[in-house]
């Protein structure tokens, strides 16, 4: 089986693996506490049920009215404020799911908008992250002249570090600031940041979802959009550079494997080309006898060379190739 392959099964073991123990684990986190949660809610349902005398019907519309008036308390949604943020989260492919379109004409408009967009998305941040890891790489080659080190190239941990170092700004930096407009804990702000800058968007912690903020702190509206737009173009570039090292690794390993597959071409004898493991018994022999006989000078024939010295039987055999190609009838005698 080829590397390749190897490795391809690897990771898909691997990911799976790495699946299994991450169910395992949220399983152990969450579960009872889910059930817990399940318990005072079903027992609040049925205490409200019994004050008010509501039937299951009047229940089932009072959840729908609570349920869909949930976006409205930012304020106006679909404005040019809240439509450019719904936008902006399209485009990044974070889906929060905190507003959706309802209409038919807005569904078919989003999913026509996303099938351009999303690409467009990607190819700009991909352009913005080589970008930062050019501008990392000439801050570093200056520091490393500054600080007389023995190399001064950047290497790809050095902007590895610098990109990861950034990233961690930005996630910790912005959970202050969403801590302090959102109300949210700190923990809770840095969940939020990472969450979106990994485009999961679980659309638990929404930001500008407050106090009308939409339309009333357009500051903090554009503080928000710009936190997500270059903390995408920053995760990129750390997801480019390790794209970067995947394909390298990629590129040597089949460049290994291809001169391992060129070493075991062996001369075309009478017309058949050998290979490697296929080869009988009666061509191992002639080409042994082409290993022992031909001689490292270009002499022709059966003439002995002055030196007397024969190549050795572990010369590689495109060596031996090339002196073929040079004398063919040195071939065929060595055949015979």
């Amino acid at each position: 089986m080829k590397r390749q392959n190897v490795r391809t099964l690897s990771l898909v073991v691997c990911t799976f693996t790495y699946l299994l123990i991450g169910a395992a684990v949220f399983d152990a986190l969450e579960s009872d506490t889910e059930s817990k949660r399940w318990e005072v809610l079903s027992d609040m349902k049925n205490g409200l049920v019994r004050k008010y005398n509501i039937t299951p019907e009047d229940y089932h519309m009072i959840e729908i009215v609570i349920i869909e008036n949930k976006p409205h308390k930012a304020g106006p949604q679909w404005k040019f404020a809240g439509a450019f943020y719904f936008a902006t989260v399209v485009l990044a492919m974070i889906g929060y799911g905190h507003s959706t379109p309802v209409t038919v004409g807005g569904k078919a408009f989003c999913m026509a908008y996303a099938m351009v967009g999303i690409p467009l998305g990607l190819v700009m941040f991909q352009s913005i992250g080589e970008r930062l890891n050019k501008f990392a790489s000439v801050v570093i080659r200056r520091a490393k002249c500054y600080l007389r080190c023995n190399t001064t190239e950047a290497t790809e941990m050095n902007l590895m570090f610098a990109t990861g170092m950034l990233s961690s700004i930005i996630i910790t930096t912005g959970a202050a600031v969403f801590s302090r407009y959102e109300g949210w804990s700190y923990f809770d702000s840095f969940y939020y940041c990472f969450v979106t800058l990994t485009t999961i968007g679980f659309g638990d912690y929404v930001a500008l979802q407050n106090d009308q903020a939409l339309t009333s702190k357009p500051g903090y509206v554009a503080l928000s959009l710009v936190f997500i737009l270059f903390g995408l173009a920053v995760v990129a570039a750390s997801i480019n550079l390790l794209v970067l090292r995947f394909m390298t690794m990629q590129a040597e390993e089949n460049a290994r494997d291809e001169d391992k597959d060129g070493s075991r071409i062996m001369l075309p004898i009478d017309g058949h080309p050998l290979a490697g493991r296929q080869r009988s018994h009666e061509d191992q022999a002639s080409v042994l006898s082409l290993e022992v006989t031909v001689c490292s000078c270009n002499c022709l024939g059966n003439k002995q060379c002055e030196g007397g010295a024969l190549l050795p039987a572990s010369r590689p055999l495109r060596a031996l190739k090339k002196r073929a190609s040079l004398a063919p009838e040195l071939v065929e005698r060595a055949s015979v």
